[in-house]
């Protein structure tokens, strides 16, 4: 499990996930760990292995390539992977092969570059934002994968990074240092744990912010992505087949279904926004 030392939202809703299933306390232990700070993930992988338990669940790209790189027999179910199959995870999405199967966060073509567009939209003026990364996430390619679409656009994009939450100020601080229009969170674990923070951050360094987890919507300007709640919710399914027999590389790893555009209409007042029309249409939630 990827958090603090308290269950997230979205890991309770994993937890529902499970006792729809019928699995309750009376037929299933579970036992948890956490992954950050980053330096607890080895020890927390170590304890997990000795258990010897049935099936592994991992939120995360670096908890699952720690838990694959552990172990090649225990089933694992990974939730909000980006792209398992160039990370390595699995085979492919309809044939895993071997123990791990999941949830991807996998998203409609160019998902990166409408993020870009949705800030252009609400900031037209902006020609530099910064992106907020975690440097020891493995999907930052994708980041690289936009500059140039940004630069058609006239957008510079800067990375400003963060590994620890301590870092996270620095990291705004940066990013207002160089004139940044506004600013994207990634979106990782520890961006995931530490969204009150970043949200404060944003406000104070009055950076208009696009995000990428739900948990943003309150206080935060903008998000677009997958329903994260969703995916927890669905991987009870996953971990509910395992747990009856059925191997992982028998199970087709899932996209998202539940995607969606979410418009903080407080915070765009209090930055000076004016929120097109054509953004409200689109938006699947707006909050007043």
């Amino acid at each position: 499990m990827e958090g603090g030392q308290a269950l997230n939202q979205a890991e309770r809703v994993f937890l529902d996930g499970l006792r729809h299933h019928g699995w309750v306390d009376a037929n299933l232990i579970i036992e948890f760990r956490f992954s950050h700070p980053p330096d607890q993930l080895p020890a927390s992988v170590a304890d997990l292995i000795a258990l010897h338990p049935d099936v592994l669940v991992a939120a995360g790209p670096q908890a699952a390539l720690a838990l694959k790189s552990a172990t090649a027999t225990i089933p694992i179910v990974f939730v909000a992977v980006a792209d398992p199959v160039r990370l390595g995870l699995v085979q492919s999405l309809s044939r895993p092969g071997g123990n791990i199967t999941g949830i991807t966060t996998n998203v409609p073509e160019d998902f990166f570059g409408k993020r870009v567009e949705i800030l252009r939209e609400l900031v037209p003026g902006a020609s530099k934002i910064a992106i907020l990364i975690n440097p020891k996430n493995p999907m930052l390619y994708l980041v690289e994968e936009t500059r140039s679409m940004a630069r058609r656009l006239g957008i510079e994009l800067l990375t400003v990074e963060a590994v620890t939450a301590e870092e996270l100020d620095s990291a705004f601080a940066s990013a207002s240092a160089q004139n940044a229009d506004a600013i994207i969170d990634f979106g990782d674990p520890l961006t995931y744990v530490e969204a009150a923070r970043i949200i404060a951050l944003a406000a104070k360094h009055r950076l208009p912010a696009n995000y990428l987890f739900r948990v943003y919507a309150n206080g935060g300007l903008s998000v677009y992505g997958a329903d994260t709640a969703d995916l927890f919710r669905r991987a009870g399914s996953f971990v509910d087949r395992i747990l009856n027999g059925t191997k992982p590389s028998d199970l087709p790893v899932e996209q998202p279904t539940k995607f969606g555009l979410v418009i903080n209409m407080k915070t765009a007042k209090t930055l000076g926004l004016t929120v097109p029309p054509s953004l409200l249409v689109r938006a699947d939630e707006v909050i007043e």
